[in-house]
């Protein structure tokens, strides 16, 4: 090869864009939620490590919080656009509400409830948008969180739901909520259960939530699923100690924090298969043609000192279906 064709060959080269697992000297991700926590960001990170992106190196990882006001979402999403995110992980269906309306054509792999129903995609198998990611199917979940905590609390007869109304304003349809409730009513029927909702718009209203629950005499609190509840664990098992209410939460976070019980999904196990989905768009993957996962362990946690200060006798034939049990 003379001179002149070598050069050639090599401008060529060095012209040439990304893709073909070819990868950037540096990255850039955005990570947008409500609270920092670090049984969602460590593994994430931990998993990104493992597949070659090292922060300092060739990663640079932009975390913002909501700090529990989801109003904040769209300043936070738009000014991650501003710095040029190569992609963005969002916890939660607000975060995402916020991404997916400020970032353009910026990939964003979520964690997020029902995302077809919210319009976040247009399938499972095939997002068809700029998104893709972990999808927990609530209407599934809540009603076995339902029946596990019946027979925890044999007694229960009235119920209350704790029910994040912070990202209203956010959500463009109330479709995932109202198929929530309505298989909660359902499950609640069908235990001769009655339902008390307590809806909370923001973090100062959790005191008056629990003490409106003491009032109406309810025997249990059912936590929804929320992002911002996630980022309060410790203010939620102390009210809930306080007001000696049995409760059920979404995940393990709120059991190794003191509460009753949680059946949930893995959120070490979730946020590490996001890494995965943006190591894949890192590497030239369109999120659009990526399908969107569901959560594959799930897990019963129940902590027998919380029970046993609340006065409850767990039935042993509930504890030997626990994943782990905290004595």
């Amino acid at each position: 090869m003379d001179r002149r064709a070598f050069l050639a060959g090599a401008a060529g080269l060095l012209a040439a864009p990304l893709g073909a697992g070819a990868q950037p000297t540096t990255v850039k991700i955005g990570w947008l939620a409500p609270e920092p926590k670090p049984f969602a960001l460590g593994p994430f990170r931990h998993a990104l490590k493992g597949l070659g992106w090292i922060e300092g190196s060739n990663l640079v990882i932009e975390p913002r919080y909501s700090h529990g006001v989801a109003a904040r979402y769209r300043e936070l999403a738009s000014e991650l656009l501003r710095i040029k995110v190569d992609a963005i992980v969002t916890d939660g269906s607000p975060a995402t509400r916020a991404a997916q309306q400020a970032m353009g054509t910026t990939p964003i792999v979520f964690v997020a409830g029902n995302p077809v129903e919210q319009g976040f995609v247009e399938s499972l198998s095939r997002p068809g948008k700029n998104l893709t990611g972990v999808a927990i199917i609530a209407a599934e979940l809540n009603p076995k969180r339902v029946e596990i905590l019946k027979k925890a609390v044999p007694s229960l007869a009235r119920l209350a739901m704790l029910d994040d109304q912070s990202g209203v304003a956010l959500a463009p349809t109330s479709v995932e909520a109202t198929g929530n409730r309505i298989a909660i009513e359902a499950a609640s029927r069908q235990l001769r259960i009655a339902l008390t909702t307590l809806s909370v718009r923001k973090i100062d209203d959790l005191d008056g939530a629990f003490g409106l629950a003491v009032k109406e005499r309810v025997g249990g609190i059912l936590v929804l699923p929320s992002a911002v509840f996630a980022s309060q664990i410790p203010h939620l098992v102390k009210l809930a100690a306080r007001n000696r209410l049995p409760a059920m939460y979404e995940h393990r976070g709120f059991v190794d924090g003191g509460g009753l019980m949680s059946y949930g999904p893995d959120h070490g196990e979730m946020f590490r298969r996001l890494a995965g989905y943006v190591d894949r768009i890192l590497k030239g993957a369109k999120a659009a043609e990526l399908p969107i996962e569901q959560p594959t362990k799930l897990e019963l946690v129940i902590n027998l000192k919380t029970a046993k200060v609340l006065g409850l006798k767990i039935p042993q034939s509930l504890l030997v279906q626990a994943d782990q049990v905290i004595e």
